[in-house]
């Protein structure tokens, strides 16, 4: 795909140093083909759009393009956006894109093979209290832990889980982003929550102590 159009980050510079325009102005301005604009919108979201698609696609390459690939699509499609939440469209368009990459993905490893209550609690998480050396050591080793379990998911359970307990979007956003009904996001996050915790109480020295099985 050519991206030859594609703003660059200097398009986004405001002059005189005059603060950045509210979303909605520039996405009128990007709708007329303001690049400076679309950019300003570009560096809003672009860490955002990276970080999902890097847990989806788990290479930095394809995460890349498929990023290049989002924002060149939503630019092009910003007359279809209706209003609302944005940020909930554009992210839409980067999961589609990252399920467009692990097709051709899968299609190129193989002819063909296809590939899931009661409501688990979220992920865990680590406090915020100061750290000595040894627990630094076990959130590092915690975190690394729980990578390899979300890049070992289902994509649709890793997509539901990432976009959920990652990066805290609401069950109807996530929705909205995805196509899913309702019950599919909530079932598809419960079973990605399961399946982690099933990888992580293996190594439950690394779990937060709330989080360990009871042995009595």
């Amino acid at each position: 795909m050519s991206r030859a159009n594609f703003p660059t980050n200097q398009d986004a510079s405001t002059h005189d140093g005059a603060q950045p325009a509210p979303e909605d102005a520039l996405i009128v301005r990007a709708r007329a083909k303001d690049l400076a604009a679309f950019n300003q919108l570009v560096l809003t979201y672009q860490n955002l759009a990276y970080s999902v698609a890097y847990r989806l696609l788990q290479d930095p390459a394809a995460t890349a393009d498929a990023v290049q690939d989002s924002f060149i699509k939503a630019y092009r499609g910003l007359d279809g956006f209706q209003g609302g939440n944005f940020k909930s469209w554009l992210m839409r368009i980067v999961v589609n894109t990252c399920y467009d990459e692990l097709r051709t993905q899968q299609r190129r490893r193989t002819d063909g093979i296809d590939d899931l209550v009661q409501e688990p609690e979220p992920l865990p998480t680590l406090g915020t209290r100061p750290e000595s050396p040894e627990e630094y050591a076990e959130r590092v080793e915690l975190n690394a832990a729980l990578e390899e379990a979300i890049a070992a998911l289902p994509e649709e359970q890793r997509t539901a889980v990432v976009l959920c307990d990652i990066h805290g979007f609401a069950y109807d956003e996530i929705a909205a982003m995805t196509g899913w009904p309702m019950g599919t996001v909530k079932s598809r996050i419960n079973r990605a929550r399961v399946k982690i915790r099933e990888i992580l109480l293996q190594r439950p020295e690394l779990l937060p102590p709330s989080f360990r099985p009871n042995t009595g």
